[in-house]
């Protein structure tokens, strides 16, 4: 049962990238460089993983990457979709393959201490609870891992909510969290060294349709507990357009994300020095760009 009206249905969730797994790499526009822009952090550590773990891995762009960066780690390539897993088997060269593993970030299926890197890209907002996910993080990290993630903030696709909000009381849009709340519930999973930032990225489209049918073949449309159960009637449905037209701007309409970026750090007993409750990550676990 779910108690809130912007709780996720993780069985809709599924159902939702299962059907987008053949369409999401066309679309996957800000998916992909918001990834990159990932990996390029990844530059900021010294870290040489036995085990590199990319969390939501979708069709596999951080999984390929992980491979080729660190040849010598064995990489997992974890998402809740078993057909976005396919795309990622269908991704991986002949000369090199990751292990599949089908789960939820919130109940990893995954031993304590077995992964020395965890990525994660734009996953965190399909979780419910923040504090399980990390808590999850935190249990499969070894002492010394590292954590690196990015996720969606508050503002994210604020004309499509706005524009509902006109119209009717439901939810329409997933919920998005802000970064300092993200900060907060890292820094209770017992995870060293919260470093959070966020930026501002903007998508245009000439018109509404084209827009909603990206969102759908992103398998990023509203699964919240909220959300309408009928069909949007035509009338419904031309008030949120006229709603939506009002905020065109030099021809186009705007789609706004907000997406936020963290590392952390699984506390190393034996490497780091702790006063009060302070947490230091030694200078050797670090290098410069």
């Amino acid at each position: 049962m779910t108690d809130s009206p912007q709780q996720l249905d993780k069985r809709q969730v599924r159902l939702a990238f299962n059907r987008a797994a053949a369409t999401y790499d066309g679309v996957a526009v800000l998916q992909r460089e918001v990834g990159q822009r990932l990996l390029e952090r990844l530059e900021l550590i010294r870290l040489q993983p036995e085990w590199a773990l990319d969390l939501g891995a979708g069709t596999g762009q951080i999984t390929q990457a992980l491979l080729r960066r660190y040849r010598g780690s064995r990489v997992l390539a974890l998402d809740l979709a078993e057909a976005m897993l396919a795309q990622t088997r269908r991704a991986a060269g002949w000369w090199r393959r990751p292990r599949l593993v089908c789960g939820d970030a919130e109940q990893l299926p995954l031993a304590d201490d077995s992964v020395d890197l965890l990525v994660s890209n734009l996953t965190l907002q399909w979780c419910n609870s923040l504090d399980r996910a990390f808590a999850e993080f935190r249990r499969v990290l070894r002492p010394g891992g590292a954590l690196f993630f990015t996720t969606f903030g508050p503002d994210t696709l604020k004309e499509v909510r706005d524009s509902w909000a006109e119209v009717d009381g439901h939810s329409h849009t997933n919920r998005f969290i802000d970064m300092h709340d993200i900060g907060d519930a890292l820094v209770r999973a017992g995870l060293a060294e919260p470093v959070m930032d966020v930026e501002r990225l903007q998508l245009t489209y000439r018109d509404l349709p084209r827009l909603v049918r990206e969102i759908k073949a992103l398998g990023a449309h509203n699964v919240t507990a909220g959300r309408a159960r009928s069909l949007t009637g035509r009338a419904h449905w031309r008030a949120f357009e006229q709603a939506y037209e009002s905020r065109r701007r030099d021809g186009v309409l705007p789609v706004s994300y907000e997406v936020v970026y963290g590392h952390a750090w699984a506390p190393a007993a034996a490497r780091q020095q702790r006063s009060g409750d302070e947490v230091r990550v030694p200078v050797d676990m670090l290098k410069r760009r």
